[in-house]
């Protein structure tokens, strides 16, 4: 703990406490070998703002109180007509964070934002995709303390994709529990 019962930055706890239990828990040699987070990707999908382009405008601004950064648009890359889409067409908007971005904005999900979803007890373990990268959806921004319940033009979820340098699930697991990553907690098997 920091000084003041403060909690330490991530990128701090990052180089003090998680690199030495990940190198003590899997006897890596050099301290290269440790994975480290790479980057944080938040994509919002909107299936509506081919229709309804308002949508994807505040959608691009929420991404960017919620982030820091500007968001990219992502268009179609090709025509569904099942879908009623057509290529080309705009359909949505995306971030990538690295670095010090990157570390501030998990510190402020994994402290502000999660602790504020209604019966939160964990994202599951197996969520990963066999490198060591995790994925998450959130169903609604709201639970950002930067996005004002008034402002808001419609509801929507985002995926947050959280990249490592991880080469094995266990891997990247272990990163993100060492870094505060709110798993669930495995169930108690009931005796008789």
């Amino acid at each position: 703990m920091a000084k003041n019962n403060q909690v330490k930055p991530l990128k701090g706890r990052y180089s003090e406490d998680v690199v030495p239990a990940m190198i003590k828990e899997f006897g890596y040699k050099n301290i290269m070998e440790v994975p480290a987070l790479k980057k944080v990707v938040l994509n919002v999908g909107m299936g509506a703002a081919s229709s309804n382009v308002k949508m994807l405008d505040a959608a691009l601004k929420e991404l960017a109180v919620i982030t820091g950064q500007k968001p990219v648009v992502t268009k179609a890359k090709k025509s569904i007509a099942g879908f009623k889409l057509r290529q080309g067409v705009s359909i949505g908007c995306m971030v990538t964070l690295r670095r010090n971005q990157m570390f501030e904005f998990l510190d402020r999900l994994f402290h502000a934002a999660l602790p504020r979803i209604r019966d939160f007890r964990g994202f599951s373990p197996k969520a990963f995709d066999g490198r060591g990268n995790y994925s998450l959806g959130i169903k609604e921004q709201l639970i950002f303390p930067e996005i004002k319940y008034d402002e808001i033009f419609a509801v929507h979820g985002m995926n947050i994709v959280i990249v490592t340098t991880a080469s094995s699930d266990l891997e990247g697991r272990s990163l993100l529990k060492n870094l505060g990553f709110p798993f669930k907690k495995p169930k108690e098997e009931k005796v008789g």
